[in-house]
């Protein structure tokens, strides 16, 4: 055997191993580079929007007029298009780099699609009916299921799919109700019907209220059953539980957060518009929109590269407690808003 031929071979295949080696852990770091771009571009909530002018317009580009239930809908329409078209496209559903590394903006996304479903329901059962025997509009009820498709839905079908198809529904529906020839489209400004729908918004805010407080931990009696003597429940529960929020999920809650009021700004803002004469025969108004001041600081730049999670009356921050004190204030004028409604 000639060993000066082996020996060259041998450092032939090694330069040739080693230039390899470099290539792919130079395409690996580019590969890398970009997905750190991409996310850091992708980061980003959408900015708030200005839903009368929105509704103007679109009614001008349609040759519409701006009907009662208008502004709701296209509000409505507009929210759910952003969670599709916004910088980055759709993520909650990404199942490759940098998408399924970011959890900041999927939670974002849930939150506002949070409001988009029960808004989508409200249309259904409450604003597009005049009783309650009467015929659901064909539009909204496919578009409610279409909403509430699973989130997270990469292929057959994509998530991005149907919430296309829910948004084609309302904007058929929107042709339809600003449109003078098809009376069955309709959209009925009534108090009852904007207390139900604040009503689930109520719920939902409590809800949110005391998943960002719980970031700390607080123990709380059991009052599930007070106030009826004769209530029962299913199981037995302790009289006193304690809540906490994983600290892995505090800043997933704070961002769902985000987004939910961020969705709720935009449709509060709508109904003052649709419901202007029901908010002014009640005298309400100012109490609407002391509600979208209480929720407006929650979109605030947040300047920490992180969710911090300190002591309530600790050395570091808390930024759910924050949050948390913002929405029970919107939460608390909303029950005072019901109230004013429900007057007669």
């Amino acid at each position: 055997m000639n060993w000066k031929f082996w020996e060259n071979d041998m450092e032939e295949i090694s330069t040739i191993a080693g230039w390899t080696a470099r290539g792919l852990g130079g395409l690996m770091g580019t590969y890398l580079l970009i997905c750190t771009v991409l996310a850091w571009w992708w980061d980003d909530e959408s900015d708030t929007f200005d839903v009368a002018e929105h509704a103007r317009s679109q009614a001008a580009g349609a040759n519409r007029s701006v009907v009662t239930g208008y502004t709701v809908t296209a509000t409505l329409e507009r929210i759910a298009n952003t969670l599709l078209e916004k910088r980055g496209g759709y993520l909650s559903n990404d199942l490759f780099p940098p998408g399924i590394w970011m959890d900041n903006v999927p939670n974002w996304e849930f939150g506002a699609l949070t409001q988009v479903r029960d808004t989508a329901r409200a249309f259904r059962i409450d604003f597009s009916r005049s009783q309650s025997q009467s015929i659901e509009d064909p539009d909204l009820s496919e578009a409610e299921g279409k909403f509430f498709f699973d989130n997270s839905s990469w292929a057959f079908p994509a998530t991005e799919s149907e919430y296309t198809d829910g948004i084609n529904l309302l904007s058929s529906y929107l042709d339809r109700l600003a449109d003078p020839m098809q009376p069955s489209a309709q959209f009925y400004a009534r108090a009852d019907n904007l207390q139900q729908w604040l009503q689930g918004v109520e719920t939902r805010l409590g809800s949110l209220s005391q998943r960002l407080s719980a970031s700390v931990g607080k123990r709380q009696l059991n009052i599930d059953l007070a106030g009826d003597a004769a209530a029962t429940q299913a199981t037995e529960v302790p009289s006193e539980q304690e809540f906490k929020t994983p600290w892995l999920e505090i800043d997933d809650v704070f961002f769902e957060a985000r987004g939910q009021t961020w969705a709720l700004i935009h449709l509060l803002g709508a109904m003052e518009k649709d419901f202007s004469d029901v908010l002014d025969k009640k005298n309400a108004r100012v109490s609407l929109r002391q509600i979208i001041r209480e929720l407006e600081p929650t979109q605030n730049t947040v300047w920490s590269p992180m969710i911090l999670n300190g002591d309530g009356l600790g050395f570091l921050a808390n930024h759910s407690l924050v949050m948390a004190s913002y929405i029970s204030r919107a939460n608390a004028a909303i029950i005072d808003l019901r109230t004013l409604l429900a007057q007669g």
